[in-house]
């Protein structure tokens, strides 16, 4: 198996989650990129002793196809997306995904930087989301986030690609979403009804007796002995001045299907509950699967797909397209809008 890239380490105190679309012609640049990724964290995090910065960086299913040749990830596809009688969860794009997270939020934020200028002119940052770790290991909803995460050698079998797929061991498949939930009408919720909806209790973080959790609870819809063991990297994030406050849900597992099984029985339900009660507290606004690499993988990235020359794009070279964003006066980050309209919930 090879290295896996550090996502089995603790939850870091900070992070950032730049989600990344491929413009067209950009292939050669984004590839240049990745390979440079090991000695552009290094740079960075020397810098900064005690930092610990890492970037776990993940590829979606239409990028690898335009970045690679050879073979692919097994179960690598696109989002499904849920439509459920009352609630949804969209299916939006991405290419790359890097969750960067380190000690401090500054650390995270020059990689980041660095990261958004290597990709001026060759990718566009769809989303950045800044997450932050809170009280306890609560989100913003009061409550502990993350108990259920395997520990030890049950985490590695439950996050790692093994011998099912030999060729990407020490990978792992990862789906991002991002939820807002709708304060207002969480505060005005008593403590036991808050923890009804949860399945625990709130101040000790102990689950409630089969007896007191309701079958719509989302300890019960997402009982792992049901449905299997993935490993949550899951962080907070708000801004006040625009009333958004939310969970960026962050999903590694050895097999896709174990997450997207946990999503189905959330938005379509179960035998025993129509969906998961948080969603209504909860809104799903985006929704994306990748692929995280092993970390050698970009010491010696695959070959270029046969139409794609080395260090070209169609009749443009990589120096070129750099040449031209910088006359250009491209802003490297983007906006950070997703191109869905504001976030904030009616």
């Amino acid at each position: 198996m090879g290295e896996p890239q550090p996502i089995l380490n603790p939850l870091s105190p900070a992070a950032i989650f730049l989600v990344v679309t491929i413009d067209e012609g950009g292939e050669a640049v984004v590839r240049d990129l990745l390979a440079d990724l090991p000695g552009l964290r290094r740079s960075v995090g020397f810098r900064i002793p005690g930092a610990d910065l890492a970037c776990i960086t993940s590829i979606g299913p239409t990028a690898w196809d335009r970045l690679f040749s050879g073979p692919k990830p097994a179960e690598l596809h696109e989002f499904p997306g849920y439509v459920g009688a009352k609630h949804r969860a969209p299916a939006t794009p991405g290419d790359l995904l890097f969750h960067i997270k380190a000690e401090t939020q500054y650390a995270c934020f020059e990689l980041a930087m660095a990261l958004g200028d290597r990709l001026a002119g060759a990718g566009t940052i769809v989303d950045q989301t800044l997450g932050f770790r809170y009280f306890e290991q609560r989100d913003l909803l009061g409550f502990v986030d993350g108990t259920e995460n395997p520990e030890g050698q049950l985490a590695v079998s439950a996050a790692l690609i093994g011998d099912e797929d030999p060729e990407f061991a020490g990978g792992s498949y990862v789906i991002v979403q991002k939820y807002l939930h709708t304060m207002g009408e969480w505060n005005a919720l008593s403590t036991d009804e808050q923890e009804k909806v949860i399945g625990r209790h709130k101040m000790s973080d102990f689950e409630l007796s089969d007896d007191e959790k309701p079958a719509d609870s989302h300890v019960a819809v997402n009982d792992q002995d049901d449905v299997g063991t993935i490993v949550r990297a899951n962080m907070p994030f708000g801004s006040v001045k625009d009333g958004e406050f939310g969970t960026y849900y962050i999903a590694y597992a050895a097999s896709p299907s174990v997450t997207e099984d946990m999503l189905t029985r959330m938005f379509l339900g179960t035998e025993d509950a129509a969906y998961d009660r948080i969603l209504d507290f909860s809104e799903a606004v985006t929704g994306t699967n990748f692929f995280t690499p092993p970390a050698g993988f970009f010491d010696a990235l695959p070959d270029a797909p046969g139409s794609m020359e080395a260090g070209q794009m169609g009749s443009t070279t990589v120096e070129e397209i750099r040449e031209s964003s910088a006359t250009d006066g491209v802003v490297p980050s983007g906006n950070g809008s997703l191109g869905i309209g504001t976030l904030k919930r009616s």
